[in-house]
């Protein structure tokens, strides 16, 4: 008898708590929907690269590098329809930093150019991790932008500062003094026995 009393409050009781729980659900998904608006809305805003101004001798290296002129025109455009555009928009440059990373022309690749990618790379990486959370941190997206603007400002200085450096001409007997200094060539010495 007492559990047919019991029965019927119960099934009211629960039938209200799943009630409560959808509204408490769908304010939290509007919550959440205003949130990534805002977030999308500032990443948009702060979402330009800066393009290279090349002097013309450093463009006459670069004018054959294929994977160069795919990661700038994927650099220019810029996603507009939603944090999943910018998402994917943040791999691809990942994945065209890497190309350009393996495929530096011979004429560029020395250390200080390498690294100078290598820290890019590690840039790109931090954006695509931070448009991939559940809560974008929208102000360090906003300071990686800057600090790959940065960074895509050395790579043009260091371009033009390998150009300037390939300028200046050797001195007469400059190759034999540097091929001295080499430590690879020098004499062994072995002991005598």
């Amino acid at each position: 008898m007492k559990i047919r009393v019991f029965f019927p409050f119960l099934i009211v009781f629960i039938f209200f708590s799943c009630q409560q729980d959808n509204e408490k659900r769908l304010i939290q998904q509007q919550k959440e929907l205003a949130k990534n608006e805002v977030v999308f809305k500032k990443i948009s805003s702060a979402w330009n690269f800066r393009t290279m101004n090349l002097q013309p001798s450093s463009q006459e290296l670069v004018k054959d590098w294929a994977q160069w002129r795919l990661f700038l025109t994927e650099l220019q455009q810029k996603p507009t329809s939603s944090i999943g555009a910018f998402q994917k928009k943040s791999k691809a440059l990942s994945k065209k930093t890497e190309e350009v990373l393996q495929s530096i022309p011979q004429q560029l690749f020395s250390p200080e150019f390498k690294s100078r990618f290598t820290v890019m790379l590690t840039k790109f990486h931090s954006l695509e991790m931070y448009l991939n959370l559940d809560a974008i941190p929208d102000q360090k997206v906003i300071s990686l932008i800057t600090d790959i603007n940065l960074q895509l400002a050395a790579i043009e200085l260091q371009m033009n500062e390998l150009v300037r450096k390939n300028q200046i001409p050797t001195e007469q007997g400059e190759a034999d003094m540097i091929r001295m200094l080499d430590t690879s060539r020098a004499v062994k010495n072995v002991p005598k026995i």
